[in-house]
């Protein structure tokens, strides 16, 4: 009837997505599997991957779909959402993100594709941005040491609680909070303080007892969440004068006409950098800051850009002081922070670059006078406005009868105002408030009525251009003076400036970036789109739900696919990092054993070869740490686990394991080690880290695990942005779900763990790059990729292990997605150490492995599924050339210190120099390789001396004359 069946294959979308993002053709593919014996992927798989927890069944997904189709559809659902006018504040502000700034960093891969700066020789332009970012944040707090960001505000204060308790030395000290703080720092703080025995008080300043409540430090928030300026002057001098440190949680826009916390004699301020041109986008990401002074420059959290010398004593800009910090302390590292928030501090840096000291006083001069003006108006209409000093909010306080008709009045206008809970009224301004929003604001709290005066008779006076605040409240003394933000002030030389910066970055918009465990793989332009579209961007994380419904049926559907892709009941979007992925899951774990009971169940078991973060969490979480041995093949050694976890069998709450291991094989006795853990009582958390060794081929919540984290910036193709944004949602089991994370905001249960994040679900605008990845792929796409991403890896490891020692293989002699190469010998038999091989890639255009970790002495090596086979055989035919010149050193044909892995890299300053002293040719220096030729990434500086960086701490823009040629 029907006629004879038709392949319709050419009528599928011409724009399909995985062909795109997977770079080995077919082609390729059968000849890599020749080359290292066998004949299928599926064959791959079963030689890879242990037959009892692979999955059979296909993966419940949508089908894939073409690009421009599934954007549309997405276009669809973002479309949902309606952003409103938000004048909600308490720490989220519209702001206007230069186009200059927005084209040319945000939607850059020269910026979002690069990795966190390990080695800052071909980090040098993202280093010098984020040292901008550190000195605008130090020049407008008064406090001279800055970090390169913190996930937001509200973990940025929680760091500084404990931060506060490691300077003081105190053991189960207390914390006072005021109560006029953000109620979403609070409750952050609140999560936080809890598991390591920080005894919280929130309250009033009439409320602080420093004898009674043992404080180790207060926290403060100027100005307060509801606009009030206060002079802390004396409760600072109270504090100190106790053995208290003093937190200020701030704004730095404010801080360009207020007493910076410094001047005030506060010891840490934190913050947002929000405002600084980077979108609300339902929460994040943004860039937070914390700011102390030089003596807590061994406490304070994160990454610290400083300041050193390169071999030819030129400045130069590295990673100070905690550089991997985890991997050396592990359970006694000052945080679990690992990724931060770069690409949005960059932006934030910039945006202050870009206007400098005039246009960022202005831009605040700006939104105080329209406050000024909007209070005038306010009380004309008869409305009690909060008195004091105020800069961008106000509290407003309506007749009970009139707030329900001040709210409807709002609503039509499409406008969002904070409601207290006393039902008073808070507007807060930004940099985008225009005389129209005022005179709506007016005609609002007029309860809908025009307006019965004329608005532009008053407005000049009630402004008071240019008037200072009274003191002690006005700003003494200056800010942003170095050059850097008194240059780039016109589009055309900020643009030339960022790009300048941008060609100073190995990124992977030059080649391929092999770090284990970090899967740097393509993060396609199609995911990228969404996150600038205004119906994601503009939206205040606070707004009523109704409002957000297209975020709700996005955050559904990536949850749900979550959820199917990794085997779990359920999935909470809020933790905005991997690290805060581990920790939200131990705590998760945590309310569990407390749910049934089993309080004292306090042991957290973690092999050695563990990801640095995981013991640093756990004691975040409030556990204790017994390690567990690894054997010579890399695999956890089940003997020693069993006997850890029999000894600690009445404690024991947690085993955290990564799979496959960090030592990139598959071992084959996970499901034994899970029911190990499960039979004393114990609950599994698994790193997700290698996640994108397992799509479509096992799911963790099949072979025994019960809550792991998934990194959203390495399996599901969010970039890492050089050191974030990242998201670290976490999957859990059913008997675990009713304590996922919750949030003031949002509805949750009342077993619910306490908010992890600022926001509720997150840094929510960066997730549309997961749900395009995800849709565009399908389920034969993602389970394609995890096959090709162990195949590449395999490849590689074929190519190489003739010439390195390829350390750990699974039963079948079969790597993961990523495989240890062995450089130890090399140190004795010519004297050539990791660092060495590390930094002589770079004179071939590539960015190093993973160094010495998980082994000291070894490169640890992930491709990825979207680099092509071509660029793997580059990247091998690099090592392969190294290796020759090793075999050189050896023989003595090359010096053993004089040769050009000693002396690497190679800038093109040093190439061109007159004198030419070493034993190797110029052009064995520059080009060791055929295709530099082609296209050559220059080292912008000599290897840099790390140990003078930090014994000559500098972590703020230094003075051009640091620069001059001697």
């Amino acid at each position: 009837m029907y006629g004879p069946a038709v392949d319709l294959e050419f009528l599928a979308p011409s724009d399909r997505f995985a062909p795109r993002h997977i770079g080995p053709s077919d082609a390729d593919v059968r000849e890599m599997l020749a080359a290292i014996g066998l004949d299928s992927l599926e064959a791959l798989i079963d030689a890879t991957v242990p037959a009892n927890i692979r999955r059979q069944a296909p993966l419940a997904l949508p089908p894939a779909r073409g690009e421009y189709e599934l954007l549309e559809d997405l276009r669809a659902i973002a479309s949902k959402n309606r952003i409103y006018r938000s004048f909600i504040g308490c720490g989220y502000y519209g702001c206007i993100t230069p186009p200059v700034i927005l084209r040319n960093i945000l939607e850059n891969p020269g910026w979002y594709t690069q990795y966190t700066p390990y080695q800052a020789e071909i980090a040098q332009g993202r280093l010098e941005a984020l040292l901008a970012f550190q000195t605008m944040v130090a020049d407008l707090t008064g406090l001279p040491l800055s970090n390169a960001s913190l996930l937001d505000e509200a973990t940025a204060a929680a760091e500084a609680v404990t931060m506060c308790q490691r300077i003081t030395r105190s053991q189960n000290s207390g914390f006072f909070v005021a109560s006029d703080c953000h109620p979403q720092t609070i409750e952050v703080i609140r999560t936080r303080a809890e598991p390591v025995g920080v005894a919280l008080h929130v309250g009033g300043l009439d409320d602080i007892d420093f004898d009674a409540q043992d404080l180790c430090g207060v926290l403060l928030q100027y100005p307060t969440t509801d606009g009030r300026i206060a002079d802390y002057r004396s409760i600072i001098d109270k504090a100190h004068a106790a053995g208290a440190l003093v937190v200020v949680a701030t704004d730095l826009l404010a801080l360009a006409l207020l007493t910076p916390p410094g001047d005030l004699g506060a010891d840490i301020a934190v913050g947002s950098t929000q405002r600084f041109g980077v979108p609300l986008g339902y929460g994040g990401p943004h860039a937070a800051f914390l700011a102390t002074r030089e003596d807590h420059k061994r406490q304070i959290p994160g990454r610290i850009v400083g300041v050193s010398r390169d071999g030819d004593g030129r400045p130069a800009y590295r990673l100070s002081l905690q550089t991997r910090e985890q991997h050396i302390r592990r359970d006694r590292a000052t945080s679990n922070i690992c990724t931060a928030q770069v690409l949005l501090a960059i932006m934030a840096g910039m945006y202050g670059a870009y206007h400098g000291p005039r246009g960022i006083r202005r831009i605040a001069e700006r939104v105080r006078g329209w406050t000024r003006v909007l209070a005038a108006g306010v009380r004309k209409l008869g409305r009690e406005v909060a008195g004091g000093p105020v800069f961008d909010t106000l509290r407003v306080r309506v007749p009970a009868a009139d707030v329900d008709r001040v709210l409807a009045a709002a609503d039509s206008r499409r406008i969002n105002l904070r409601i207290y809970d006393d039902r008073s009224l808070g507007v807060s301004l930004d940099e985008t408030a225009t005389r129209a929003d005022v005179v709506d604001l007016l005609e609002v709290f007029g309860g809908g009525v025009e307006l019965g005066f004329a608005v532009d008779d008053d407005f000049a006076a009630a402004a008071g251009a240019g008037d200072d605040y009274p003191a002690p409240f006005a700003r003494q003394t200056t800010y942003l003076e170095h050059e850097t933000f008194n240059s780039y002030h016109s589009e055309h030389e900020m643009l030339r400036f960022l790009h300048r910066l941008q060609a100073r970055d190995l990124s992977l918009t030059t080649s391929m970036i092999p770090l284990g465990s970090c899967t740097m793989k393509l993060n396609a332009t199609s995911e990228m789109l969404p996150v600038t579209w205004p119906e994601l961007g503009r939206m205040h994380p606070f707004a009523p739900p109704e409002q957000a419904e297209g975020y709700r049926i996005l955050f559904e559907q990536l949850s749900a696919w979550l959820a199917e892709l990794t085997g779990f009941h359920a999935v909470s979007l809020q933790p905005n990092a991997g690290a805060q992925g581990e920790y939200a899951g131990l705590l998760v774990i945590r309310a569990y054993q407390r749910a049934r009971g089993q309080a004292h169940r306090d042991v957290c078991l973690i092999p050695t070869s563990a990801h640095g973060t995981n013991p640093a969490s756990a004691v975040m979480a409030g556990f204790r740490v017994v390690a567990v041995r690894c054997d010579d093949h890399g695999n956890i050694d089940l003997s020693d686990l069993r006997s850890k976890a029999d000894a600690h069998k009445a404690d024991l709450a947690a085993l955290m394991v990564t799979y496959p291991s960090t030592h990139g094989v598959f071992e084959s006795s996970i499901r034994e080690i899970c029911d190990v853990i499960h039979e004393c009582g114990g609950q599994v958390y698994l790193d997700g880290a290698n996640m994108n060794a397992q799509v479509g081929v096992c799911r963790p919540g099949d072979y025994g695990a019960d809550v792991c984290h998934l990194n959203l910036h390495k399996t599901f193709c969010i970039p890492h942005g050089g050191g974030g944004p990242g998201m670290g949602p976490i999957g859990v089991a059913k008997h675990l779900a009713p304590h996922l994370p919750g949030h003031p905001m949002i509805a949750h249960g009342d077993a619910a763990i306490g908010p992890v994040s600022a926001a509720p679900y997150g840094s929510s605008s960066i997730l549309p790059i997961s749900w395009v990845y995800i849709a565009a792929m399908g389920g034969d796409g993602l389970t394609r990729a995890t096959q090709v991403a162990i195949l590449n890896a395999n490849y590689m490891a074929a190519r190489l292990a003739d010439h390195y020692d390829v350390l750990f293989r699974g039963e079948n002699g079969r790597v993961a997605h990523e495989f240890v190469i062995d450089c130890r010998a090399f140190k004795k038999s010519a004297g050539v150490e990791v660092d060495d091989i590390a930094k002589r890639l770079m004179d071939f255009g590539f960015h190093a492995p993973t160094m010495s970790w998980p082994v000291p002495g070894t490169l640890m090596i992930e491709p990825t599924e979207s680099e092509s086979r071509a660029e793997l055989d580059r990247f091998c035919e690099a090592m392969l050339a190294i290796r020759d010149e090793i075999r050189a050193i050896e023989g003595g044909e090359l010096d053993r210190e004089d040769n050009p892995l000693k002396n690497a890299p190679h800038t093109a300053a040093a190439v061109m120099a007159d004198d030419w002293t070493h034993g190797y040719t110029r052009a064995q220096a520059a080009y060791p390789a055929p295709w530099l030729r082609r296209h050559k990434f220059w080292p912008p500086v000599a290897r840099i001396d790390n140990a003078f960086g930090d014994r000559n701490l500098v972590c703020t823009c230094p003075p051009v004359e640091a620069f001059a040629e001697d």
